[in-house]
């Protein structure tokens, strides 16, 4: 199993996936519209070693709801990304084994490795 969670808006997220050249084989997955499950999440989380790691505080609500002078839990993190497609970091690349968060160059290099071998 293999599948890369983006915004198909995000022009970062169209670059990473330029970049990527997903094959047949990689399940795109568009969290705008296809959102993301409970399990597809928790699965996610226990690959990254805490929701926190798959939290984005570059999403707009992160400062409108001034989440940032909160104390967030675990539980918090995972509430929020399961109640808005902004709060997960993006590009997310999940193989069998191996999680990529985030697109920087190094993180984005290590995904194609993997989707690719």
């Amino acid at each position: 199993m293999k599948q890369i969670y983006h915004l198909e808006t995000c022009k970062t997220c169209q670059k990473a996936l330029a970049l990527l050249s997903p094959d047949q084989e990689v399940e795109l997955i568009e969290i705008k519209s296809q959102g993301i499950s409970k399990e597809a999440l928790e699965h996610m989380a226990q690959l990254a070693g805490s929701y926190e790691a798959l939290f984005s505080r570059r999403a707009i609500l992160y400062r409108q709801r001034n989440l940032g002078e909160q104390q967030l839990s675990e539980d918090d993190y995972k509430s929020l990304i399961l109640e808005h497609y902004t709060f997960l970091k993006r590009p997310v690349v999940v193989t069998d084994r191996e999680i990529f968060i985030g697109n920087s160059k190094a993180v984005l290099e290590a995904a194609k490795t993997a989707l690719h071998s």
